[in-house]
């Protein structure tokens, strides 16, 4: 079954762009399959509920990424300008942040039913949760490659 996620990973890692969030082809390459691995293993996915559930789920990520990454060029944009900013504009800003938010959302709920239909319902509900636990479970590999956290030699978690 890992193969076959490790197959579906580098397959829809092809319609990744080379330097998304500046992060090499090979890196975002490894971190998909990672993910693929990670997902695939934790809800405990057939051969077949692999084969329909990447592409709708690697369709949905896609769409919240591109939203993000829209979301993080305006505010990274902005804040080179927040001195100067007025109320009504930053009015604006936290008006826009509501927006975001709602339109994560809709995202969402668009996968909704195409989701259902591919996965039992035992198994999409974990989603969620997975998906956390994956994030946190690379942010621990991080602080640990990075001297900060458990594991780490000789420094009490912190750098020299």
């Amino acid at each position: 079954m890992l193969i076959i996620a490790f197959a579906l990973a580098a397959f829809t890692s092809f319609a990744q762009p080379p330097h998304r969030d500046g992060i090499s082809k090979e890196k975002r390459q490894k971190l998909e399959s990672m993910k693929v691995a990670f997902i695939t293993q934790r809800l405990d996915l057939t051969p077949e509920e692999a084969k329909v559930f990447w592409p709708v789920y690697n369709q949905m990520t896609d769409e919240l990424h591109g939203l993000r990454e829209k979301r993080r060029s305006d505010l990274k944009n902005l804040k080179s300008e927040s001195d100067s900013l007025t109320d009504k504009e930053y009015e604006k800003i936290f008006d826009s942040d509501l927006q975001f938010r709602q339109a994560e959302l809709d995202i969402l709920k668009k996968y909704q039913p195409q989701l259902k239909k591919v996965l039992p319902m035992k198994k999409l509900a974990k989603l969620p949760r997975v998906e956390d636990d994956f994030r946190q479970e690379l942010l621990e590999k991080l602080k640990e490659r990075d001297g900060k956290g458990p594991g780490s030699k000789g420094h009490g978690g912190k750098r020299p």
